[in-house]
C-alpha cells in the first residue's frame, strides 16, 4: 500500500490504461473477498439473532463507509455466490465487473429457483453495467411479469408531489414519479425544452422549468407524442416475454401497455431486420362521437366507489384492443388512471358493497375475454422475421408500439 502512494504516475496513454484496468481488476478481486465477508457477517447475525436494532447493512454503511445501496449490494452478491459460479470465473478472468455480478445477484433474489445465470451471462459480458441493468429487468419480466406489472403498480402508488410558497411568491416544487408516469412527463417536456438555437442562453434546469409552464398554460394543446415498443407477445400478456421499451423509462410492464393500446393513436408499422417496410393509417379509439356517447353513458369513473368526472378518464375496452375486443360502446368503460394503478382497488377492501361491484366489473372483463389463447411465449406465436410497430400521438402522452423481433 506505501508502494501506491510513493507512485508515480506513467506518463503515456498506454500506460495509463494499461495500469488503471490493473489495479480496478484487483480492487474487483478484493471487493468479491469482502463480498464474502459480509454475507458471513450477515449469516452469522441472522443465527445469532441479535435483537440490536443495527442489521449488518447499517453495520457495513457506519463502520466500512458505503451507501445504503452499495452495502446491500456486496451482502446480496456474497449470499448468492453459490448460484453464480460461472460469474463469478468471468469476473476473476476480468469478463464483468462487480456491478455486473451486483446486477446479477440482485435478480437471483428477485426471480428464486427461475434464475438462470446461463442466460443472463452473455448479456453481462457484452452490456456496461448500466444497459445490463436494464436488460436484467426485461429477463425479469419473461420469468415472473404479474410480480413485475405489481411493482410497477405499487410505485405509481407512491407518486408525491408537494407545493410550496416561498416569501417571494414562487413556487417550490418537490416530488417523486414512477418510472412509467416519469417517462410520460419527460415525453411531454424534452420537446419543449430544447434550445432554441444558438442564442439561447437558458440552462437545461431552466428550460425544463420554461418547458413545464408552456405545458400548462398551453390548455392541453401541446401535441404529445410517446412511442412505445412492445412484442406481440408482450402484447398478450404470454410468459417468457419481455418487458416493452420507451425512450424515456425503465422496461415497461405487459399490463401497462394493454392499457395504453386501449385508449390511444395507433399507428402499425411492419418492420423486417429492424427496417420499416409498411405503414398503416393511425386510428384513434375512443375519440370523437364514440368517447361522447361514452360520457353520456356512464358520466364518470365506473369504478365501485369513485366518481371522478369523465374529463379525468380515459375510455377502457372490458376485452382489451390488443385481443380483438370491439369499439362497440357494450365493451367500453369510463375508468381513472387512479384505478389502472391500483389505488381505488386497494382502497374498496373495506366495503363488502364496492367490493362485489368491483367483482362484477371485474366478471364482465373475464367473461368477454374469454377464449383459447396460447400460454407462453414460445407456443408459436412468435415472428420469425418481421416485427410490428406503432407510434401514437395523444394530448395526454400515452400511446403503445407493439413489436415483434
Amino acid at each position: 500500500m506505501l508502494e501506491l502512494v510513493a507512485a508515480e504516475v506513467p506518463k503515456t496513454r498506454d500506460h495509463l490504461e494499461h495500469e488503471l484496468l490493473r489495479i480496478r481488476g484487483e480492487i474487483e478481486i478484493r471487493e468479491l473477498y469482502f463480498s464474502r465477508l459480509a454475507a458471513a457477517l450477515s449469516a452469522m447475525n441472522l443465527a445469532e439473532d441479535n435483537e440490536s436494532e443495527m442489521t449488518t447493512i447499517d453495520w457495513l454503511r457506519f463502520n466500512c463507509r458505503l451507501t445504503q445501496n452499495v452495502a446491500s449490494d456486496r451482502v446480496a452478491i456474497g449470499e448468492k455466490l453459490a448460484a453464480m459460479p460461472l460469474s463469478e470465473d468471468a469476473l476473476y478472468n476480468g469478463e464483468i465487473g462487480i456491478q455486473h455480478l451486483a446486477t446479477m445477484a440482485k435478480t437471483a433474489r428477485a426471480v428464486g429457483k427461475e434464475f438462470d445465470e446461463k442466460r443472463l451471462l452473455p448479456l453481462a459480458k457484452k452490456h456496461s453495467p448500466g444497459k445490463f441493468y436494464h436488460e436484467s429487468l426485461h429477463y425479469r419480466h419473461s420469468v415472473r411479469p404479474q410480480e413485475v406489472a405489481s411493482e410497477q403498480a405499487d410505485l405509481a402508488e407512491n407518486r408525491a408531489l408537494s407545493m410550496s410558497t416561498a416569501e417571494d411568491g414562487c413556487l417550490i416544487l418537490q416530488g417523486v414519479l414512477d418510472p412509467v408516469g416519469g417517462a410520460a412527463l419527460r415525453t411531454a417536456l424534452e420537446p419543449l425544452a430544447k434550445p432554441m438555437g444558438k442564442h439561447d442562453y437558458r440552462e437545461r434546469p431552466q428550460r425544463l422549468a420554461d418547458a413545464l409552464v408552456e405545458l400548462a398554460t398551453a390548455g392541453g394543446k401541446v401535441a404529445v407524442q410517446m412511442q412505445v415498443t412492445s412484442s406481440i407477445e408482450t402484447l398478450l400478456g404470454l410468459l417468457g416475454a419481455p418487458g416493452a421499451e420507451t425512450e424515456f423509462s425503465l422496461p415497461v410492464s405487459s399490463k401497462t401497455v394493454e392499457r395504453w393500446a386501449c385508449d390511444s393513436s395507433i399507428t402499425r408499422v411492419l418492420m423486417q431486420d429492424s427496417v420499416p417496410i409498411d405503414v398503416g393509417r393511425s386510428q384513434r379509439t375512443i375519440r370523437g362521437p364514440r368517447r361522447r356517447a361514452l360520457i353520456a353513458r356512464d358520466k364518470h369513473c365506473q369504478w365501485p366507489g369513485c366518481e371522478r368526472p369523465a374529463s379525468w378518464c380515459d375510455g377502457h375496452h372490458l376485452v382489451y384492443w390488443i385481443n380483438g375486443g370491439s369499439d362497440e360502446l357494450e365493451n367500453m368503460v369510463l375508468l381513472c388512471a387512479n384505478v389502472i394503478t391500483g389505488w381505488c382497488t386497494r382502497a374498496i377492501g373495506r366495503s363488502s358493497r364496492l367490493k362485489a361491484r368491483a367483482c362484477y366489473l371485474l366478471r364482465q372483463c373475464s367473461a368477454s375475454a374469454c377464449r383459447e389463447v396460447p400460454t407462453r411465449a414460445d407456443s408459436g406465436l412468435q415472428s420469425k422475421g418481421s416485427s410490428i410497430s406503432s407510434v401514437s400521438s395523444r394530448p395526454s402522452g400515452l400511446g403503445v408500439t407493439p413489436t415483434t423481433a
